[in-house]
């Protein structure tokens, strides 16, 4: 588990970098060389869309969710425990629902593409699809030990 982890740490890396460098590239030559780099924009936008969706499952495994500790640590100490196991389920589902939903659309769109570069909807649908597979998956591996309440999960 520890080798795709390292690489989609990588590519996530890689894909935030090119995120930084493609506008700044686009400022220099638009207005140091009046030659700017025709779809700099659209790619920056799939850039956004890949980094969004690629760095999701990292986010799942690592538990670095968004949680509300004062809601959280004002239950029960036994309810605190059944709603941790009650959001991976939940969170699992969702994930291989909206996987399933994406796998579905991308089959749907597979004519169309972005209008300047001409990047095939599959690849952002792809992403997407990428992202709350892997997320699903992550969590459904979380189910073998469920997190504890102190964790940052719900």
């Amino acid at each position: 588990m520890r080798l795709p982890k390292t690489i989609l740490t990588a590519a996530c890396c890689a894909t935030l970098a090119l995120l930084v460098v493609v506008p700044f590239v686009q400022i220099v030559l638009r207005y140091v060389f009046s030659a700017p780099i025709v779809g700099a924009e659209e790619f920056t936008r799939f850039l956004l869309i890949v980094l969004v969706f690629a760095t999701y499952p990292l986010v799942a495994a690592e538990h670095e969710n968004i949680v509300m500790t004062e809601f959280r640590d004002a239950m029960p100490r036994a309810l605190r425990k059944m709603l941790a196991v009650l959001v991976v389920v939940a969170s699992t589902a969702t994930a291989i629902f909206i996987a399933a939903v994406t796998w579905s659309t991308i089959f749907k769109n597979l004519n169309n593409a972005t209008p300047t570069l001409k990047i095939p909807f599959w690849i952002f649908l792809g992403s997407t699809f990428f992202g709350f597979a892997a997320t699903g998956l992550v969590h459904l591996l979380s189910l073998r030990n469920p997190p504890q309440e102190e964790t940052t999960v719900l």
